[in-house]
């Protein structure tokens, strides 16, 4: 691979460099201890720190520095959960970009959750950690996982001066006030069908017992429905509205693309993960950051985002073989009333979380084709704002054909990193279609898959960026 051939200025002076024993440092101070580049000659060096903010971070670079830096930015924590700081997605993929000579460094953020307003200043302070360390580095990859990809793409739009390219890895690329809103719709549906008299609010929740009671309250309904033909069709409808994926699981076989009822039963365990995480409780804690609830789905006529869905066949399938009326289910649910955001948490939001679609620098996107917790469809919301914004040259998009969320071989990664690397090096996109990708994947590491497909996702149902100003009016 064209990494592989490479031999950077950084490795012609660590060559030349004085003899003296090199060591590995672990400390906990930016400055407790100065390790210089001439010290890498024959060992790897691990680095951890603490930065100004309280966020922690680690640095690994190998004996044979090749001069790139990758900036990585992990992926969402909820409030409470360990936040160890992290610098690659996964430990077989560290090895192999380790023995191709590249630095990995990352952060914890200062905080968990939501932690927009400090996940960017501390990558950019860790990028500031590593230079003083080991100087400045030949090329700067910014790269991130799940909310790391929507980190990523908060520093491609403002901070392009500190990169030479960005990769988001089935990222959040939607933007805050995207994500939240579709987060909706699927709860809105259920409880409309399942439970229109029950009180279980799905917003606005003054604190996290209130949004547990309601997330049981809703899961024990959604469960009951389960064991009924018509109970698992309204289901599949909520699903559809997300664009939950009826395979979304690798550990299960691939559905046939009209075998309804396993797709449906995926989705099912789906649905049910997204009552316990994203709806309810991280829904509270970003609310809480926010000052209000930032989501609505005022206006949002339901019968054409299901018709717009890529599970609308499932569902009419479903309907018809529970005898139900889908018509007058999505009548139903558009009578429903609804759910009005608060404008302070709204431009909050839009400030914070909203994308420009304006990139200066090359970005690659990298997205599995089944992902049921940030759906594909969320690229279709980046290709729309970067189209925009006039920067659709400087984006290319990419697609693995497999169910999860991350859930992508060491091999597709590099891959990925590759095609960023030549993208930057020769100032042209080149070739990336599938098989050339899938060539790559297989050169980096013939041991893991390599599995990216022609694909070309549904547009997303609820899209918001800053690049139409149509999409600020709440109604």
């Amino acid at each position: 691979m064209k990494r592989r051939l490479l031999l950077p200025v950084a490795v012609l002076l660590l060559a030349s460099a004085t003899a003296a024993p090199a060591r590995s440092a672990t400390t906990g101070d930016a400055g407790a201890q100065d390790v210089r580049a001439q010290d890498l000659r024959t060992e790897d060096v691990h680095v951890e720190g603490t930065l100004p903010s309280g966020a922690t971070y680690v640095m690994d670079v190998p004996a044979g520095w090749n001069g790139t830096v990758l900036l990585f930015s992990h992926g969402f924590r909820p409030r409470g959960a360990p936040n160890p700081a992290q610098n690659v997605t996964d430990a077989a993929t560290r090895g192999l970009l380790l023995t191709d000579g590249y630095a990995l460094i990352g952060s914890s953020y200062a905080t968990t959750g939501w932690a927009v307003e400090h996940a960017v200043p501390d990558q950019l302070a860790t990028l500031d950690a590593f230079t003083e360390r080991f100087g400045a580095a030949r090329r700067t990859l910014a790269w991130g996982q799940s909310y790391g990809g929507f980190v990523t793409t908060r520093i491609a739009e403002h901070h392009a001066d500190r990169v030479d390219g960005t990769l988001s890895v089935c990222g959040l690329v939607h933007g805050g006030v995207a994500n939240w809103n579709n987060t909706l719709d699927p709860v809105f549906a259920l409880k409309a069908l399942l439970a229109p008299d029950a009180a279980i609010p799905l917003a606005g929740f003054p604190d996290q017992a209130t949004a547990a009671a309601a997330a049981g309250a809703l899961s024990g309904i959604v469960t009951e429905a389960q064991n009924s033909a018509a109970g698992r069709a309204r289901i599949a409808l909520a699903a559809a509205l997300h664009n939950i994926p009826g395979w979304n699981d690798p550990s299960q076989p691939r559905p046939a693309p009209t075998d309804w009822t396993a797709q449906q039963a995926n989705q099912y365990t789906a649905v049910r993960g997204l009552l316990a995480t994203a709806a309810f409780s991280w829904r509270q804690d970003t609310e809480a950051l926010a000052g209000g609830n930032a989501s609505w789905n005022t206006g949002v006529d339901y019968t054409r985002m299901l018709r717009a869905s890529s599970a609308y066949e499932e569902v009419k399938g479903l309907y018809k073989a529970a005898g139900r009326s889908l018509a007058d289910d999505l009548g139903t649910l558009n009578r429903t009333p609804r759910i009005k955001a608060d404008g302070a948490a709204v431009d909050w939001m839009s400030r914070t979380s909203a994308f420009t679609g304006r990139l200066t620098k090359p970005q690659l996107t990298l997205h599995t084709t089944g992902d049921a917790l940030v759906p594909v469809q969320t690229e279709s919301a980046y290709l729309r704002a970067a189209t925009a914004g006039g920067s659709r040259h400087l984006l290319r998009q990419t697609y693995v054909d497999n169910a999860g969320h991350c859930t992508f071989s060491p091999a597709e990664q590099l891959a990925a990193l590759d095609t960023l690397e030549m993208r930057v090096d020769t100032g042209r996109w080149g070739d990336t279609g599938a098989a050339a990708l899938n060539s790559r994947a297989a050169q980096a590491d013939p041991t893991t898959p390599a599995r990216y497909t022609a694909y070309r996702p549904t547009a997303y149902p609820r899209p918001y960026d800053l690049a139409h100003p149509g999409d600020a009016h709440r109604p």
